[in-house]
């Protein structure tokens, strides 16, 4: 199919990591939510059905994993980016979306998240 568009999502990708600047966050891993959001063209794969022609989600995600959870962050900024970069490095990415949850950030709320977007120009 020409100009098809193809959509991974990843969706609450639970992992733990250290994040944050207090010292209960520096000493101890927290949990946090990943959520991923990945377009590329699908004409290659939807024609082939060859793997060769479409983005490995698993590749991807396994590489998420090992970042979050190999890793200290202070920011969920730099986390998010950090994610964002590996959901962009193929070649083929139009667009890309990362939201990380950190769920017991705040008393009275579900969560604080953070979000940030790549767009190919």
């Amino acid at each position: 199919m020409q100009g098809a568009i193809a959509t991974i999502r990843i969706k609450n990708l639970r992992l733990r990591t250290y994040i944050g600047i207090n010292d209960d966050e520096i000493a101890n891993k927290q949990d946090v939510v990943v959520n991923v959001v990945i377009n590329y063209p699908a004409d290659s794969a939807t024609e082939s059905d060859n793997m060769d022609d479409a983005l490995n989600y698993r590749t991807i995600t396994k590489r998420i994993i090992k970042l979050v959870e190999s890793n200290r962050f202070s920011l969920l900024e730099k986390l998010t980016a950090d994610v964002l970069a590996i959901a962009t490095e193929h070649a083929w990415v139009i667009s890309a979306q990362v939201e990380i949850d950190k769920p017991h950030a705040l008393r009275f709320a579900d969560s604080v998240s953070m979000s940030l977007s790549y767009q190919k120009s």
